[in-house]
């Protein structure tokens, strides 16, 4: 069997596979139909021609155009206005030699129907224009010089028959035309919609991982650095810190565990909730353990929040403790929850100043907050005090809007 030549040193497939893979351009032509018009046009104009006996009879020159006007539908996909010019003007010369009425017309209509489908109306009413004036001056005035002989002419009345099937032809495809551009519109619009879905659920994942990745690395990253400070000095200090390292990447491993599980059966419902602010002390005794005391206070008369919701607050308080101990020299944190009305402002302030040398980082801890919020309806604002310090404030609704529903089920997931 014959093969492809080598590529990277490796035989290509068979070239039959190749064709069947990627056949040529000719190949791609609409041949069966054209085929079946052209069967169609000869069989028809035959049986035609034995009937109309005052018509001309079928020579040659007649089946060369009986061929040529169904022959041109192989390019109508790729040349629409210039198939419809041509099937017109073949069907107005077969027309104006005398040859008998018949299935010449299905060519006309075919390529009608495809250049007004593809927007192409211009040439396509050109062409039956063409071919209807073509039958009103044979008609009307050409007969005493063009065959068959002895024809008397018809009057006006005899226009009006063409004339209303290629109107109707034309309504037709344009009919078909709005639909189609319909259809296009409409499946555009829905993967417009998957892909905007797409990006959204992208957004949460990469938030998703950057803040447990992100709060974790940092813990891991402070008790590594006392660890290895006090391994010779204070072996049991060196102890302790090499067992929050533990602590911190188990749990680190066990979100983002949740979270891919999460991608790999989106439709199931999650096997772990998702934290929340009861999970605050934990969250506060694990920064404890990076060396970062952090005192809570609730004000107000606690609520209970949507999945999205609580899930948010908890990140946002995660991530703010995350940049205290990345890029602060403070030691000490606060959270403030405040339930007011109809929302939950979160407040974290430390006593600064910058850390000199703190983590690098891209600065996705701060957008990512402001993005958790805004899905919500909520706001973020994050800046230094006037007293040195940093604060990060959140506002965020008891109730998400229903624009949003979607995102924050999603979000809880």
């Amino acid at each position: 069997m014959k093969r492809a030549p080598l590529r990277d040193g490796l035989p290509g497939p068979p070239l039959w596979q190749r064709w069947v893979e990627r056949p040529p351009a000719l190949a791609r032509l609409p041949w069966p139909s054209t085929l079946a018009i052209t069967f169609i046009t000869l069989v028809g104009s035959a049986f035609a021609a034995s009937e109309q006996t005052d018509r001309e009879a079928l020579d040659v020159f007649a089946r060369v155009l009986l061929v040529l006007g169904p022959g041109q539908l192989l390019l109508r996909q790729r040349r629409p206005a210039l198939v419809a010019l041509g099937t017109s003007a073949v069907c107005a010369l077969y027309l104006a030699l005398g040859y008998p009425y018949g299935p010449i017309y299905l060519c006309v209509i075919v390529g009608t129907f495809t250049a007004v489908v593809a927007g192409h109306r211009r040439a396509a009413w050109s062409g039956l224009l063409v071919l209807w004036s073509s039958q009103v001056l044979v008609g009307a005035w050409l007969y005493r010089w063009l065959p068959p002989a002895g024809d008397g002419g018809s009057d006006w009345s005899f226009a009006l028959a063409p004339a209303a099937w290629m109107i109707a032809v034309a309504a037709a495809a344009e009919v078909a035309r709005v639909r189609r551009e319909q259809w296009a519109r409409q499946r555009e619009e829905r993967e417009e919609a998957e892909r905007r879905k797409t990006d959204e659920e992208r957004m949460r994942i990469a938030r998703e991982l950057h803040d447990v990745l992100a709060h974790s690395i940092s813990v891991i990253n402070v008790q590594a650095g006392v660890g290895l400070a006090l391994l010779d000095s204070d072996p049991e200090q060196a102890r302790s810190a090499l067992t929050t390292i533990k602590s911190a990447s188990k749990e680190a491993l066990g979100e983002v565990r949740h979270v891919l599980d999460t991608l790999r059966t989106p439709g199931d419902a999650p096997r772990a909730p998702a934290p929340g602010l009861e999970r605050l002390p934990e969250l506060a005794e694990q920064a404890a353990g990076a060396g970062l005391r952090v005192s809570t206070e609730t004000e107000g008369r606690p609520a209970g929040l949507p999945p999205g919701a609580d899930l948010a607050a908890f990140r946002i308080v995660q991530e703010a403790l995350t940049n205290v101990m990345r890029h602060s020299a403070s030691r000490e944190a606060r959270v403030l929850l405040h339930y007011a009305g109809d929302e939950l402002r979160i407040r974290v302030d430390d006593d600064g100043p910058a850390a000199e040398r703190g983590p690098g980082g891209g600065g996705n801890g701060l957008v990512g907050m402001r993005e958790r919020a805004a899905v919500l309806g909520g706001s973020v604002e994050a800046g230094p005090r006037g007293d040195g310090g940093f604060r990060v404030l959140a506002r965020l609704p008891l109730s998400a809007p229903a624009t949003v529903s979607g995102s924050t089920e999603k979000e809880a997931s």
